[in-house]
């Protein structure tokens, strides 16, 4: 064989691997990219399906005069609307995430009014941090006051999450205190001091007032409770 058709030959080996290698290249990468459109597509019908769950949930309880339901039916019917802004914009796994986040936020909202009413709370929810054992503790001469389940006393039920950096166990509280500790936050370093003084209280002082127990707060950033 001459030396034109030896490189002739080589020339054609070397194309047809270099045809093969991109025909593997570019399978690997449309399945790559099926996979994220799939996970994607997961993501967005749970997220869907737990924001249902959730309008279905505030469209079938009626809070009466209750305080305690009427204030965890408005911060689950906001946390609905949240969640459905959110859902309308969201295209990834990480955005159709925290739809889930906030809706499941919203249920545990829903699970505190029907506890409030004396209703089944209905099926167990993913849990969403401590719960607050019952505490007592003043600060400014202000007494504020935790507990596990709601009364005359704590109509505010707060799912638990993160106020000025310190995580705030779920419960029944005597205010929203973790509102103005937000707002305050924001402003300096007067709601981190208000929620730490708070926050110690709860852990370390006061006497008990009931057991562990109630309905946690999402393991995560948690916003107001609202009024």
């Amino acid at each position: 064989m001459g030396f034109i058709a030896l490189v002739l030959l080589a020339l054609v080996i070397g194309s047809v691997v270099a045809f093969v290698g991109r025909n593997r290249q570019q399978a690997a990468d449309g399945a790559g990219q099926l996979s994220q459109q799939d996970l994607a597509a997961d993501a967005g019908a749970e997220a869907t399906r737990w924001v249902d769950r959730l309008g279905g949930g505030i469209a079938t309880l009626a809070a009466g005069d209750d305080r305690a339901a009427r204030q965890s039916l408005a911060d689950a019917t906001e946390r609905h609307r949240a969640a459905q802004a959110q859902l309308a914009t969201a295209y990834t796994p990480a955005q159709y995430a925290l739809v889930t986040q906030t809706a499941v936020e919203g249920l545990h909202y829903v699970r505190a009014a029907r506890t409030a009413l004396g209703l089944d709370p209905g099926p167990a929810l993913p849990p969403t941090g401590s719960a607050a054992a019952g505490r007592q503790v003043t600060v400014g001469g202000q007494t504020y006051t935790s507990s596990d389940r709601p009364g005359a006393g704590t109509p505010y039920y707060y799912p638990g999450g993160t106020v000025a950096g310190r995580t705030v166990p779920g419960g029944w509280y005597s205010t929203p205190w973790w509102k103005t500790a937000l707002v305050a936050g924001a402003a300096g370093v007067g709601g981190m001091l208000l929620a730490d003084a708070l926050l110690d209280g709860f852990h370390h002082h006061g006497p008990p007032m009931g057991g562990p127990g109630g309905f946690g707060g999402f393991g995560g950033p948690g916003g107001p409770g609202g009024f």
